[in-house]
């Protein structure tokens, strides 16, 4: 098969395109999924350039849960396929079914540390066929694209499992960092669901994008938006991008306010008084391992129509180069996708 593999922590030159890459073989409990689309996200490329190396362990080449990367690897945390072939205790019935993959692998009630993740501690979807645990698969009846199926596995579930944890109600506000992003551009639409107001800060060119998405307030991503809402104004923050931006989030915060992070888009290292933390009675949670309900959750709102996707561009699988090198301009809203 043709498959993306990643040789090594390092630029797009680590990513090579191989033709005669094995197909993989379900073992017991997993299918073989043949892939169409499969999305680009800022977690291929943390691990190809190692960035997680120095906040998980601080090994040369550690991935999201520290442990020895293994290379070669197929990354790609977004699948959307077919069945076509099942393993041990996997009844034939599910072969042609079009399936999303959960791209967080973990046992039910199995410890945080168990999980492994699609793409990163075993292979993923930058391939022409993938294998994957029957119990993170989902079958969604939809009229979606398999490039729009695509683009909601990893955003929608870090955006999902970030307000379900932060426990966004209907009547609060909420801030949204990055908002135009895959993770950002989901988390407007989920908080929105739930009946909250949201706030979301953005580039000046995607306000009204961003505005389409359900955003009521949209703040402009250099500006101080500390400075614009003033001290105390919002429930939660649902946060992607940390670095520098992260000093007017505290402030903004209620007493009793919560914050969610997945992502760092703008800096990992930020600066926090634990005065405010503790005298404001805050609650930050960081979010990763995705929760029990989070995914099944996320295919009720799609065949609900409740949420959509929001795809930005698409290429082919060859020019994978192209489309990191594109995603990291942060031009585009919402998601990029490889076709199979």
């Amino acid at each position: 098969m043709r498959a993306v593999l990643l040789t090594g922590h390092g630029g797009t030159d680590k990513l090579v395109l191989g033709t005669d890459v094995p197909v993989p073989r379900p073992t017991d409990g997993e299918v073989l999924i043949k892939i169409a689309a499969a999305g680009i996200n800022n977690t291929d490329i943390n691990t190809r350039t190692g960035w997680y190396q120095e906040s998980v362990s601080g090994a040369a080449d550690a991935g999201w849960t520290g442990d020895t990367f293994q290379f070669p690897r197929i990354q790609g945390a977004d699948a959307c396929g077919t069945v076509v072939a099942v393993g041990d205790g996997v009844e034939a019935a599910v072969l042609g079914t079009r399936v999303i993959v959960e791209p967080v692998f973990r046992a039910p009630g199995a410890p945080l540390s168990s999980a492994r993740y699609f793409g990163s501690e075993c292979d993923g979807a930058f391939a022409e066929y993938a294998v994957a645990p029957l119990r993170h698969v989902y079958s969604v009846r939809c009229d979606w694209s398999d490039i729009e199926l695509a683009s909601v596995p990893c955003a929608f579930s870090a955006a999902e499992n970030m307000v379900s944890r932060a426990g966004i109600s209907a009547g609060e506000t909420v801030l949204v960092t990055g908002a135009s992003g895959g993770v950002g551009s989901a988390s407007v639409q989920l908080i929105k669901r739930r009946g909250a107001h949201v706030i979301a800060v953005c580039s000046a060119d995607k306000i009204a994008g961003v505005r389409a998405l359900g955003a009521d307030e949209v703040i402009v991503r250099a500006t101080d938006f500390g400075a614009v809402l003033g001290g105390e104004r919002v429930d939660a923050v649902i946060d992607m991008v940390g670095g520098a931006a992260f000093a007017a989030i505290i402030p903004v915060l209620k007493r009793g306010g919560r914050y969610a992070s997945a992502g760092a888009i703008g800096g990992a290292q930020v600066a926090l008084d634990l005065r405010s933390l503790y005298l404001k009675d805050l609650s930050l949670f960081g979010c990763t391992v995705l929760g029990a309900d989070v995914f099944p959750n996320l295919v009720g709102y799609i065949e609900r129509g409740e949420i959509r996707s929001v795809v930005a561009e698409t290429y082919p699988l060859a020019d994978i180069a192209m489309a990191q090198s594109a995603f990291l301009t942060k031009r585009h809203i919402g998601k990029l996708v490889l076709t199979i």
